[in-house]
């Protein structure tokens, strides 16, 4: 049996703990950091992109310089990947993208996919290390033949959420050390063997936008042609205000609308096609069902022709139940039992059944 095994360390405590648990069970541990400095160039032919311009909160100068100072307390090798073109193509073009198209991205999800779990297990695979772990919450559970992705115990962190477009056929060779254990258990541990980064704050912020300011993000990086002005209008048409262009909302906002009404607005519509956001009451944000594309089933003996599971609509939303049927097109229609607030295009819906991620997909429109 080959023990060697890929930890994808971000300089997190997170990621630390989990490579020093592997550690202490006997594997051969080889410390990796993905680095995404130097993807040069725009996704749309915009001013160049320069993430080493300011310090990314992750996998960046920082994080690089702490996974190393945690390899050498642990005693193991460490290497930095550069995978700073691969973010720009697989990631970056998608966020931007899907904004311009008055959607709201989740590029962690694309992350995920696409380059820790797709571009690095590849790359761990090349030089014949059959497993990666990571420091996410969560757990894969081996039942036989068939491996599921569960979520992580400690339900303020968990984080399957994010995990919900791996290919099922990646779980056998994921390993999610700490997703068994509370964060507090985690940074305790951490105290107790004297880590480095014990007392390191968690990362909130996207790593290629250190500062969080996605909309600033996306002015000095895209043609500046692709910004179309337009209106903000009622749900009956009436101009009440004009924008700046649709990327500067989201579903369900409230905040630096510039109208002044009777009643708070909400955004409850970005129309690509007429170029309008659509604002309404508190009400009128809330939706009983959605329409989401392309499903990735996990788990296909919950996921039949019609279903009932727990849905999430975001990361930070409650589950609730809901009817799942498919549609023609690689579609899928949900129905919940009780309206959700602002369900967003862009964003990923989620199923569980229990603890299991069942399937996840992205929301393209809701009714």
């Amino acid at each position: 049996m080959n023990k060697k095994i890929l930890v994808a360390m971000s300089g997190g405590v997170d990621s630390s703990v989990a490579a020093l648990l592997l550690k202490e069970q006997g594997y051969d541990v080889i410390g990796v950091t993905m680095c995404f400095s130097a993807a040069g160039g725009s996704a749309f032919g915009g001013g160049a992109l320069n993430l080493g311009q300011k310090r990314p909160s992750c996998c960046g100068i920082e994080g690089i310089e702490d996974a190393k100072k945690i390899a050498h307390q642990l005693n193991i090798p460490h290497y930095v990947f550069q995978f700073g073109e691969k973010l720009q193509k697989l990631v970056i073009k998608d966020f931007v993208s899907e904004y311009l198209s008055a959607r709201t991205p989740n590029p962690c999800v694309r992350c995920n996919q696409n380059l820790k779990f797709g571009a690095l297990l590849q790359r761990a695979k090349s030089l014949k290390i059959p497993t990666l772990a990571t420091g996410h919450f969560a757990q894969v559970e081996k039942k036989g033949k068939s491996c599921f992705l569960k979520k992580g115990v400690d339900p303020k962190k968990d984080q399957s959420y994010f995990l919900c477009q791996l290919d099922k056929a990646q779980l056998p060779h994921l390993v999610f050390p700490v997703g068994d254990m509370t964060k507090d258990e985690v940074r305790d541990l951490a105290k107790q063997k004297g880590l480095y980064v014990a007392d390191k704050p968690a990362s909130q912020e996207v790593c290629f936008i250190p500062d969080n300011d996605y909309r600033s993000f996306l002015v000095q990086h895209v043609k500046k042609d692709l910004f179309r002005k337009g209106s903000i209008v009622d749900r009956r048409g009436k101009v009440l205000g004009h924008h700046e262009g649709v990327f500067n909302y989201t579903i369900g906002q409230r905040e630096g609308l510039g109208i002044a009404a009777a009643h708070p607005l909400y955004v409850i519509r970005l129309d690509k096609v007429t170029n309008q956001v659509v604002v309404g009451k508190k009400d009128d944000v809330y939706s009983k069902s959605l329409v989401a594309q392309e499903p990735n089933i996990l788990a296909e003996s919950f996921f039949k022709k019609k279903a009932f599971l727990k849905a999430k609509i975001r990361y930070n939303h409650p589950e609730s139940p809901a009817r799942v049927e498919f549609l023609p097109g690689n579609k899928i229609e949900v129905r919940f039992s009780s309206p959700q607030f602002a369900v967003t295009p862009g964003q990923f819906v989620v199923f569980y059944k229990g603890d299991i991620v069942v399937a996840g997909a992205k929301i393209i429109e809701s009714f």
